[in-house]
């Protein structure tokens, strides 16, 4: 008989709860069982074990195995208990001793030649670990990740090299935790986009209180240029929006990107994409484009071909910042703070208004086709553009003399640090009382805005909206109070509510 015990992490999510790894050995005809509701993958774990104890040299004891996994009624997935299972059945078996690992959490799949595999997820496990005060023994494959967090972690490419470990013969060296630094990688840059000028001041508002955007035009006016400057105007995210973005990546098994580390992540799904692929989903739930794009930028180009209860299920997440997946047997919550950019035609054939085309849709097209985004979304929608054509002056203009996506993004830092030190969120984010507060209007302001909500109908929320938006319009231009000409603007860029 013989009893070991070892430490892991499941995951939930983002989460990486901690999961206690029980192993008995006793009498009686040889068998093995896992309990604590093991899912396919980690029942199948018992055969990955079996082959990899042998083919590593050791003996398979030939007693009745029981490993529980606790607690017992949270539901276990994926092969990443196998290398504890395997660490724990040769403890409680004595033939190794395993109080190098009484303080130590261990995640890694097995090979039947008992090789490790790497397992998605172990980011968070690892900032679960350094919170818990543990280490980590993990494969090379999860090397990358593991040295983002504070955390002492021990890699490995066998289960023999651990076991040597274990036994004192070759000790595993900690791994050298290193902060990366900002990513190289260029972003494209503003000063491509020819012409403009008002929707690149659009931009660089949107950029600065975090606002909603949707650029409305004919095909060819820039709409998606434009979208895909938005992060190289927005300031470099801090080594904790940073490890929120790439705990994503880990969750879902992805190579993480150093060369983009810091910078935002852009996301463009194809409008042909479902609900779950946007906002997430599955028996297990995995995060969708909206939390990929987690303190960054989703691009919805489009806007009106994506389903319609696709864009609905955006309308919570967009106020929330997050993103809850419920499932009969369980409920994982994925982060989905993003700033939205959405580009649309004027009408399906795009050349509504536009003198270089000619439009042939008949006003019931036109509404049937706006009419696929809802009030309410568009409500979410802080700012709406109008982009027109470029002059053909401006077309023959070298980018040289155009405005770089660097000096932008020197005003949207400034304007951000004034929000940040005054309410610490950016104006996107203001609610409630915090809007009373920071958004005060002088009386021609109020004035200006009451009769703009009598002649547009503006509803509640694009009310609010409007002064969030004018409050960082004077951010932008260093101004304590929020004047008149703020408020104008904000109104002038809420093109849907005063033209359709």
């Amino acid at each position: 008989m013989g009893l070991a015990i070892l430490q892991s992490r499941a995951q939930l999510g983002t989460n990486a709860p901690p999961v206690t790894i029980e192993v008995f050995l006793s009498g009686g005809l040889p068998s093995f069982s896992i309990v604590g509701m093991p899912e396919t993958a980690v029942r199948e774990s018992k055969d990955r074990v079996r082959g990899a104890i042998i083919t590593s040299g050791f003996t398979w004891p030939q007693e009745r195995i029981t490993v529980s996994l606790a607690p017992a009624d949270m539901p276990k997935s994926g092969g990443r208990f196998d290398l504890a299972i395997a660490l724990g059945i040769l403890a409680a078996g004595g033939q190794i001793k395993a109080d190098r690992l009484r303080d130590t959490e261990v995640y890694g799949e097995l090979a039947l030649n008992g090789d490790i595999r790497g397992v998605p997820g172990v980011l968070p496990a690892a900032l679960g670990a350094a919170d818990a005060g543990r280490s980590i023994l993990i494969s090379m494959a999860n090397k990358v990740e593991a040295s983002l967090a504070e955390v002492e972690a021990r890699v490995a490419t066998t289960m023999l090299e651990v076991t040597a470990h274990l036994s004192g013969k070759r000790l595993l060296n900690p791994l050298e935790q290193k902060m990366p630094d900002v990513g190289t990688r260029e972003e494209p840059d503003l000063a491509e986009v020819k012409g403009q000028g008002y929707a690149k001041r659009a931009l660089e508002v949107a950029a600065a209180g975090g606002h909603n955007i949707l650029f409305i035009g004919p095909p060819g006016t820039g709409k998606s240029m434009l979208a895909r400057r938005l992060p190289g105007i927005l300031p470099v995210m801090t080594e904790a929006e940073a490890l929120q973005t790439a705990a994503i990546d880990s969750v879902l098994g992805l190579a993480l990107d150093l060369e983009r580390w810091r910078k935002r992540p852009f996301r463009s799904p194809h409008h042909t994409a479902s609900a779950p692929a946007i906002v997430g989903g599955g028996s297990s739930p995995r995060p969708g484009e909206i939390s990929r794009a987690h303190n960054g930028v989703l691009f919805l180009d489009e806007l009106p071909e994506f389903n319609r209860n696709v864009l609905e299920v955006l309308r919570e997440p967009l106020e929330t910042g997050s993103i809850t997946i419920s499932r009969a047997m369980r409920q994982a919550e994925f982060p989905a703070d993003v700033q939205l950019v959405c580009a649309m035609n004027p009408c399906p054939c795009g050349y509504l208004g536009d003198t270089a085309g000619d439009c042939a849709c008949s006003a019931d097209r036109v509404t049937r086709y706006r009419g696929k985004i809802s009030g309410p979304l568009l409500d979410r929608i802080d700012l709406q553009i109008q982009v027109g054509r470029p002059p053909k002056e401006a077309l023959r203009t070298g980018s040289e003399s155009a405005e770089s996506s660097s000096s932008v993004a020197e005003r949207v830092l400034q304007a951000r640090t004034i929000q940040k030190s005054r309410q610490g969120v950016c104006n996107a984010r203001l609610e409630g009382k915090a809007i009373d507060r920071f958004c005060a209007l002088t009386n021609e302001g109020l004035i200006l805005l009451e009769a703009a909500m009598d002649k547009f109908s503006l509803s509640a929320r694009a009310y609010q909206r409007v002064l969030r938006v004018a409050r960082t319009i004077a951010d932008l231009a260093s101004e304590e109070s929020i004047l008149p000409l703020h408020v104008a603007e904000a109104l002038s860029l809420r093109e849907l509510d005063r033209r359709y």
